[in-house]
């Protein structure tokens, strides 16, 4: 947290000319939080095991995932956290979900996040370490994805073809140029000095940032048995862009939690039990 506090500090002082290798870091940077002593206890617990993804982006060489399992069970539950977080911030639902009988709970630290070992992060290692589980470890038969961790989970499954049991997703993020913006704009960015930033995007990444919109990239003829829990007034899954998603795909169940957030609801009982009831009901 410290070195994005530097970054944005740099990043304010000089917003009138702002260097674009400063906001690049600025966007990319992924603080890590240590770990509590409760989700110290539980990673404890967990088996350990570790897969590779290659950077094609930043250091063009095989990073690292740190993964974890509980429980032996022969139904698998993969979870992919949200940007600047960690496996273990699904704590509260990890310990639920062990609940249910003959399951194995699985996740991951994405690179430059959590125990991972990476400067920088994207989107893609997300959705390349759900490729990695998926074809190296286990086939999960449910899915559950907080805020990027669900547009990852998206983009790996359709990539692979693959169609889980339920797809869960809980505050997904929808648009992620807008997510971007959000955070240049954050630290005083003016918008001609974001077009310059998603210009040079455009051309160290394959295509724009634009081109990550679930409302385009979802592949509705997929049919996921697919639930989304979400806060409307949540100011980073920004509810018009859920929404926009939601009206394109009236086959996604979806349910309002109010007053829960973008963090504190993978905290949330009512999440918690609703994920875990939906879970149980088609296992």
């Amino acid at each position: 947290m410290k070195r994005l506090k530097q970054i944005a500090n740099s990043l304010k002082a000089t917003a009138e000319n702002p260097d674009n290798a400063l906001m690049r870091e600025f966007i990319f940077y992924s603080p890590k939080m240590p770990l509590r002593i409760h989700q110290e206890e539980l990673i404890a617990s967990a088996k350990f095991f570790s897969l590779e993804v290659y950077d094609p982006y930043f250091t063009q060489s095989k990073l690292g995932i740190n993964c974890f399992s509980w429980g032996n069970g022969k139904t698998k539950i993969l979870l992919t956290h949200g940007w600047a977080s960690k496996a273990l911030d699904f704590y509260e639902l990890i310990i639920e979900l062990l609940k249910i009988e003959d399951v194995e709970v699985i996740a991951f630290d994405a690179p430059g996040n959590g125990s991972s070992v990476s400067d920088l992060s994207n989107l893609m290692f997300y959705a390349d370490g759900v490729k990695a589980i998926a074809l190296n470890y286990a086939v999960p038969d449910f899915v559950i994805g907080h805020s990027l961790g669900s547009m990852a989970n998206v983009i790996a499954l359709q990539d692979l073809n693959l169609s889980p049991k339920m797809l869960l997703s809980i505050a997904p993020l929808i648009r992620l140029k807008e997510k971007f913006a959000q955070s240049l704009t954050s630290v005083g960015i003016a918008g001609f000095h974001q077009d310059r930033f998603f210009d040079n995007f455009a051309k160290e990444f394959p295509v724009r940032a634009s081109h990550f919109d679930l409302v385009g990239l979802y592949e509705g003829n997929r049919n996921f048995n697919h639930f989304v829990a979400f806060d409307p007034e949540d100011d980073i899954s920004i509810y018009p862009f859920l929404k926009e998603f939601l009206d394109k795909f009236p086959e996604v169940n979806a349910k309002v939690y109010e007053g829960v957030g973008h963090y504190k609801i993978l905290k949330s009982a009512d999440v918690i039990n609703d994920l875990v009831e939906k879970i149980s009901s088609v296992k």
